[in-house]
C-alpha cells in the first residue's frame, strides 16, 4: 500500500520544487520511489489475472520518471509533483491503449486509461474500427461498470477536430467520436483513500471497468 512518507514527500516537493532541495532529500525520494514501485508490482500481479496483455511487465516498464522535460516548457520547475504508472501491452512507451494511475495529493490523484494522443496511423485505424463497429463501442461506454466508474469519455473541445475526418459522412452516427484525438476516461481518487489498504483493489476494479474499451482500441491496431 501507499506509505504516509510517500504522500509527505510529494507534498514537500510541491513546496520545494528545486534541485538543491531535491538533492538534500534524495533518500526520501528513493523511499517514495521504492514504495510506489512496490505498489505498482502489486497492481501488476492482480492485473495479469484480468488482462493477459499485461503479462511480463514490471514496475520499471510502467513507472514514469519524476524529472520533467523542460526544454519546450515555460514552466521550468525540474520535477513532477506526482508519481505515475501506465500499464499497457509492450510497456509505457508502446502504441497500445492501457491503464493509468496518477498519485498526486491535494485532490489531484486519479485512475483511468484508454488511448492518449495516438500517432496518425493508429488514430486512422481506430476511426475505421469505430465506423465499422459503432454499436459495439456504444455498448462498451453504456455498460453499468463503465458508467459507474467513469461516466463517459473525456471530451475536450480543444482536443477535437472541428469537422468530421476526411472520408466520413457528417451524418455518420459515430461523428462525435470520430472527431476525437484521444480516447480517455478518468476517475478521481480522494486524498482520504490514498492510504487505505483497499486502494489497490479499488484501482483494479476501476481498471477492470476499462478492459472492454482497451481491448476494442487495441484490436484495431492488429
Amino acid at each position: 500500500m501507499i506509505s504516509p512518507s510517500t504522500i509527505s514527500f510529494l507534498k514537500s516537493l510541491k513546496k520545494n520544487n528545486n534541485k538543491p532541495w531535491f538533492d538534500n532529500n534524495r533518500e526520501k525520494y528513493l523511499g517514495a520511489k521504492n514504495n510506489f514501485e512496490e505498489f505498482v508490482e502489486e497492481l501488476l500481479q492482480k492485473m495479469v489475472l484480468i488482462d493477459e496483455d499485461i503479462k511480463g511487465l514490471s514496475a520499471k516498464n510502467c513507472c514514469f520518471r519524476i524529472n520533467r522535460d523542460i526544454r519546450f516548457s515555460k514552466n521550468k520547475t525540474p520535477y513532477k509533483i506526482n508519481l505515475s504508472a501506465y500499464f499497457s501491452k509492450g510497456g509505457k512507451k508502446s502504441i497500445y491503449a492501457g491503464y493509468y494511475f496518477h498519485l498526486q495529493p491535494g485532490g489531484n490523484s486519479f485512475v483511468g486509461g484508454g488511448l492518449w494522443h495516438p500517432e496518425a496511423a493508429e488514430l486512422k485505424k481506430l476511426r475505421q474500427e469505430l465506423d465499422y463497429c459503432f454499436p459495439e463501442f456504444k455498448k462498451i461506454l453504456n455498460a453499468p461498470s463503465f458508467k459507474k466508474n467513469y461516466g463517459e469519455l473525456q471530451k475536450d473541445e480543444s482536443q477535437m477536430l472541428v469537422n468530421v475526418p476526411k472520408g466520413y459522412d457528417k451524418e455518420n452516427p459515430a461523428t462525435d467520436f470520430l472527431k476525437m484525438k484521444s480516447f480517455v476516461a478518468t476517475k478521481n481518487i480522494p486524498d482520504a483513500d490514498l492510504l487505505s489498504p483497499k486502494l489497490g483493489n479499488e484501482i483494479i476494479q476501476s481498471f477492470k471497468a476499462l478492459l472492454p474499451l482497451v481491448k476494442f482500441i487495441n484490436r484495431s491496431f492488429e
